[in-house]
């Protein structure tokens, strides 16, 4: 009797839509917080002030979040989760109260990105023990496609806030909706009932695992992929004239993501060479924005670029899942959104020092290739690995 995967038959499995609601609420801040820092900065400091307190946002999420994956793998979700919540909360409080100096903002949004609840690697671990194994790939592919929702409905939480009550209340949103979905996914049965498998974890952690190390880079390039469109497209806006246009085009590429990763869960998981397969697919889906065209057809090229991105995610989510070592899962998941991130960054910082919209357009296919080469290689070991395996045995 064959199993049904289809996203119905996720959503209505017992406890899933509550912790896949209260880990998307609570991952707002990751598309708020940025803009509400910005707009903080913009009046009360200066726009290279801004920049500076995104980047420490950012990094301090950068390091915060495997340091609190690895503690949720040894402890339990729920005590991680509520005191991050609330160092973070704390965190966007500080810049908040700074009154206009430079280094309170600076170390309060290091504090808040650091104590960024790690939602995303904490509700994953939830999906062998709630659904059946054929339909973890669907529940991954589901929850990946609607993250693209973040970063439409965060910036407008923001917006809300910002024109109600200043650019403080900005931040204070943030705050207020991170702790309210990690309070809604960490009081869940789920969340209190998993623990982490009893195991002996060296100081690595899951990076001690060659393939693994080596899928990271992978994920570092397509992040600066998907980090650098941002750049390129506000770029693009601007040489035609109408800075407006960026956010339109960014939310047809965020539609082509929602709609590929929705059709994905009609998709088997395949085996180790479907996730540099898919990143290929990926990396010719950005090739044509290199022809820059009118705003109409760049926002149709815009969405096909976006189809690829959540099932290489799914197929990237599901390879650290097989490599992890045992008790290092939560870690592990947390690894892959670090070098995303980290990645995003740099693919940000190289698009907007080219010169010219083209030039910066070049960025993401040359980015994704260079990360298809990585994760093919992975792929091939991978391989190499599991004959190896099956001979043994």
């Amino acid at each position: 009797m064959s199993v049904d995967t289809s996203i119905r038959a996720v959503l209505r499995a017992p406890q899933v839509a509550r912790v896949l609601l209260g880990s998307q609420i609570g991952r707002l801040p990751t598309a708020s917080g940025p803009l509400a820092l910005l707009l903080f900065a913009r009046q009360s400091l200066s726009l290279a002030a801004a920049g500076l307190l995104v980047a420490a946002y950012t990094a301090g999420m950068a390091v915060g979040t495997p340091l609190l994956a690895r503690a949720v793998d040894r402890w339990r979700q729920p005590p991680v989760l509520w005191a991050a919540a609330v160092v973070s909360g704390l965190g966007f409080g500080a810049v908040a109260l700074t009154g206009g100096h430079l280094a309170g903002a600076l170390t309060g949004a290091a504090i808040a990105g650091f104590g960024t609840p790690p939602l995303e690697a904490c509700v994953r671990t939830l999906w062998p023990a709630l659904l059946p194994p054929a339909t973890v790939p669907t529940a991954y592919t589901v929850d990946i496609a609607l993250q693209e929702v973040i970063f439409v409905v965060g910036p407008l939480v923001t917006l809300l806030a910002v024109t109600v009550g200043g650019p403080a209340a900005g931040l204070l949103a943030a705050a207020v909706v991170q702790l309210a979905g990690t309070a809604m996914y960490a009081l869940s049965p789920a969340a209190r009932a998993w623990r982490g498998v009893a195991a002996v974890r060296h100081w690595a952690g899951p990076l001690r695992v060659p393939r693994f190390g080596v899928m990271m880079l992978g994920v570092v390039g397509v992040g600066a992929a998907v980090g650098s469109i941002a750049v390129a497209v506000t770029g693009y806006a601007e040489s035609a004239g109408d800075r407006r246009l960026s956010g339109w085009l960014l939310a047809a590429q965020a539609a082509g993501a929602l709609a590929g990763g929705l059709a994905y869960t009609r998709a088997r998981p395949g085996g180790p060479g479907r996730l540099p397969l898919l990143a290929a697919v990926l990396t010719a889906g950005y090739l044509p924005l290199l022809l820059a065209p009118g705003p109409v057809p760049m926002a149709a090229l815009l969405v096909v670029s976006g189809l690829a991105l959540p099932p290489v995610l799914t197929a990237v989510f599901l390879t650290a899942e097989r490599l992890a070592e045992p008790g290092t899962v939560a870690e592990a998941f947390a690894w892959v959104s670090t070098a995303f991130v980290v990645g995003s960054a740099a693919g940000s910082a190289l698009a907007g020092a080219s010169a010219g919209t083209r030039y910066g357009l070049v960025v993401a296919p040359s980015a994704a290739l260079l990360g298809t080469a990585v994760l093919w290689a992975v792929s091939v070991r991978d391989r190499a690995a599991g004959l190896t395996t099956s001979r043994a045995a």
